[in-house]
């Protein structure tokens, strides 16, 4: 889909040189897509991109794909084959081709209805990170949607929450939940109709299926026999939020473009699910939103499992437009109730009657500095050299310097006033 547009800056200086680079890719070897904003491309360029673009696209279309899995479903299972090489679903006619590569044989059909486990997850940190809910997190998150009231879960990059949905408005008839998967990995469309699943970018709000696939998104959104609708979105970690945001913002505006009444001074109800480390970024967009305490932990990385301790524990949290009254946590694990904050905590999150609120990120006591007028983490000590909290381990001489943009100390580049804005 379309590009989006930087700026190269240099330090110390505020203009910077702004140019075109992949929305999905933020790493040249995955994508090397690269033009200056004030560059003139030539015809013969232009004609390379385009044979380029047509030579890596899929071996099939959605519709295809579609065809296909009616036609895999109706074959006995000793005829059901997954190559794992070409992460596809194979018709025996299709054997051939495939014959030197590995795969998996008589395919079920609780495989087929849980494509996140049959397909390898794709974990480049900054195009796809496919890393999984565990299945603690999504059965949390589905009873909590459920317990909230919403019928139609909007799922951006959310795979295993939408795979747990179908599986089960398949198994109990009285589950009256549907979702929708919008998502960059187009494998997934092998199992699902263009009814459940969009070919999407959230980088650029790119519909790869283009207007029949956005009217199939509108068509969701439209709250039809007070269905409610809530959107859950996991993006990837290495993702840009100024990206990220304006695709949500503009899903917000789809959803408002319903014409439902009441919706004009209102937000379409969010779960964003990121990183605590993230926070201040996130509200600079949405304002109204507020991170939750409970941690979201995942089946493929090593370090975001519920239950590990210290430093250790999963950062992922649930940033979410709703009244955090609202959001229940589980209290057999350990979060409980604070009247004061009315909102669920952690059980090492402790009310610090001087800030007035329970201030711990990462699920550790923190503790108040006077001297900083906030709490810190327990690992942190006051520097008077630097004046401020942090490590004690720390070069006092690395304070002094400034912003990589502006050179003005006080702020990160990410927070610079000087940076053009994606």
């Amino acid at each position: 889909g379309p590009a989006l547009l930087f700026v190269k800056t240099s330090q110390g200086k505020e203009e910077g040189r702004r140019f075109y680079a992949c929305s999905a890719c933020r790493d040249r070897k995955d994508c090397n897509f690269f033009q200056w904003e004030d560059e003139k491309v030539s015809e013969t360029r232009l004609a390379a991109r385009e044979e380029y673009n047509r030579n890596h696209q899929p071996s099939f279309t959605h519709r295809q794909n579609v065809d296909r899995y009616k036609n895999f479903v109706l074959l006995p299972l000793s005829k059901r084959r997954f190559c794992q090489e070409c992460q596809q679903l194979l018709l025996p006619a299709e054997w051939e081709k495939h014959s030197d590569h590995q795969f998996l044989c008589d395919i079920s059909t609780a495989q087929l209805k849980s494509p996140s486990q049959l397909l390898y997850p794709l974990e480049n940190k900054k195009t796809n990170a496919q890393y999984l809910f565990a299945d603690r997190s999504c059965q949390f998150l589905l009873n909590l949607l459920i317990d909230l009231g919403f019928r139609r879960v909007l799922s951006v990059g959310t795979p295993r929450l939408h795979e747990m949905i179908q599986s089960k408005a398949s198994q109990e008839e009285d589950l009256s939940v549907r979702s929708l998967l919008l998502d960059i990995d187009f494998r997934y469309s092998q199992f699902y109709t263009e009814d459940e699943f969009c070919h999407y970018n959230m980088f650029n709000h790119h519909f790869f299926g283009g207007e029949a696939a956005r009217e199939t998104c509108r068509k969701f959104l439209h709250e039809e026999n007070d269905e409610r609708v809530i959107m859950v979105t996991d993006p990837p970690f290495g993702g840009l939020v100024e990206a990220l945001a304006s695709s949500f913002k503009k899903l917000m505006a789809m959803w408002k473009e319903t014409e439902k009444e009441g919706h004009v001074n209102k937000e379409m109800p969010m779960f964003w699910i990121f990183p605590y480390f993230f926070e201040s970024r996130i509200l600079d967009f949405f304002p109204s939103f507020s991170m939750m305490d409970y941690q979201v932990d995942y089946d493929n990385h090593a370090l975001y499992k519920h239950g590990k301790t210290g430093r250790r524990q999963s950062p992922v949290r649930i940033f979410t437009n709703l009244a955090p009254s609202m959001i229940v946590l589980p209290e057999e694990e350990g979060y409980r109730f604070c009247s004061v904050c009315q909102r669920y905590v952690s059980s090492g999150n402790q009310h610090c009657e001087i800030c007035n609120s329970c201030t711990s990120k990462d699920g550790r006591r923190w503790k108040h500095c006077v001297l900083c007028k906030k709490c810190v983490k327990p690992s942190w000590f006051h520097c008077n050299n630097c004046n401020c909290c942090t490590l004690q381990k720390h070069s006092c001489e690395k304070t002094d310097v400034g912003c990589f943009v502006c050179g003005k100390a006080g702020h990160k580049r990410s927070a610079c006033p000087c940076l053009s804005r994606t």
